[in-house]
């Protein structure tokens, strides 16, 4: 589909579009196409190679065995320096066995837990006399691990904190990367840490039976990229090594236990921080298309620092107009030149080349034939397809050429 510009030339024969109104030809469209496809193909065959390079050491986020950033090996190799076991488990019957006075159990995910679960864990940790360490465990899970606390709506947003409380094990690390979620508590006794903006990212609240629950707002000091930081490997050890035998549960989705209750959809598994990046996502997406969304305004004319051949110009506003399928601005530009040109020589003044009532009849008189074809010609419906647009393009010439006959 070939359509001059707004001013110049019309086609002069249908041999002439046919020229530059072709299709995309396959070397045409593998040429566009390839960047992307090369892109395409660099992008997974590193994807590639990451997963199988990392492939051995990678188990998952805060588990023992994991040499990944966000894993737990490093933590796990110093408590085994200092004489401590650690054994991972992955059902809440193997933790509930686990729970004894001479164990640390390390809830890792406490938020994966349906509330049957979380329930019966409390109830067995209760009165094992073991030492309960929960990771994070947001509303309304902290409730119903540890009675009478909750959590704080409002993340902490200062990482690195300082102790505030007389727990002997937080006082001798000192600083460290507690900062997550905050909590209040209504137990009188117990410790209350590493304080932000007045609420505590670290609890210990004892048990009757001699053991305690440790309440840990952040898993930063977990982490094997973190470990280093301020008091991290500190606090970490003195947490977890207080008992000879460390068991890491890491709760599982296929955990015979969890479909008990059957109250939990896939939204509740999800944590609060993946609906809300998925929700400034959304926010982004919406933004960068109102940004993006560019319509056509009026033409502005440029100096341009080159003579360009009229011929090129018209050239290449077709191809524009082929690109977006336009062929409704591309009938207008070929019908308004055309009356632009036809008026003078009926002899009416350029105002009024495009009011119908003006034009026509002075074409049928000049022409000696009926105005309708007329109408239907300079003033119809935009066509329908490249096919009856180059038609409507040759008509106009032969007409022009009818009238500048002698």
């Amino acid at each position: 589909m070939t359509a001059p510009p707004d001013t110049g030339a019309a086609p002069t024969t249908g041999t002439a579009a046919a020229a530059t109104s072709v299709s995309p030809t396959a070397r045409q469209a593998w040429t566009r196409a390839r960047g992307i496809v090369l892109a395409l193909v660099l992008l997974l065959a590193a994807a590639l190679a990451i997963a199988v390079l990392r492939s051995g050491d990678q188990h998952g986020r805060l588990d023992p065995r994991s040499a990944d950033p966000y894993g737990s090996r490093a933590v796990a190799a110093l408590l085994a320096d200092h004489g401590v076991t650690t054994r991972v488990v992955t059902t809440l019957d193997q933790a509930r066995t686990a729970a004894t006075p001479d164990t640390t159990l390390l809830v890792a995910v406490p938020d994966l837990l349906t509330d049957h679960q979380q329930t019966r864990l409390r109830t067995a940790t209760t009165s094992s006399g073991a030492r309960t360490v929960l990771i994070a465990p947001d509303t309304p899970s902290v409730g119903r691990l540890v009675p009478g606390v909750t959590a704080d709506p409002a993340p902490s947003f200062d990482n690195a904190l300082t102790p505030a409380c007389h727990l002997p094990a937080a006082r001798r690390a000192g600083t460290a990367e507690t900062g997550g979620v905050r909590y209040s508590v209504t137990a009188r006794d117990g410790d209350s840490c590493y304080p932000s903006d007045g609420l505590p990212t670290l609890l210990r609240i004892p048990q009757p039976r001699g053991g305690d629950t440790v309440v840990l707002g952040a898993p930063d000091i977990l982490y094997n990229d973190r470990l280093d930081e301020q008091g991290n490997a500190s606090l970490a050890l003195q947490l977890l090594g207080s008992r000879p035998h460390l068991v890491w549960y890491l709760p599982s989705l296929t955990d015979a236990s969890a479909p008990d209750t059957g109250e939990r959809g896939f939204f509740d598994l999800l944590p609060s921080g993946w609906l809300w990046g998925t929700l400034q996502l959304f926010v982004a997406a919406a933004l960068a298309a109102l940004w993006r969304a560019r319509r056509f305004g009026p033409l502005v004319l440029e100096r341009l620092p080159v003579a360009i051949h009229a011929s090129e110009t018209a050239e290449g506003r077709a191809r524009l107009y082929r690109k977006v399928n336009a062929r409704d601005r591309a009938a207008d530009a070929l019908r308004s030149t055309t009356r632009t040109r036809l008026a003078p020589l009926v002899g009416l003044p350029a105002a009024q080349a495009h009011t119908p009532e003006a034009l026509l009849p002075a074409l049928s008189a000049h022409l000696h034939g009926d105005a309708q074809p007329l109408q239907d010609l300079l003033f119809g419906p935009p066509p329908g397809d490249d096919a009856a647009l180059v038609s409507l393009a040759d008509r106009l010439d032969a007409l022009e050429r009818e009238v500048r006959r002698p």
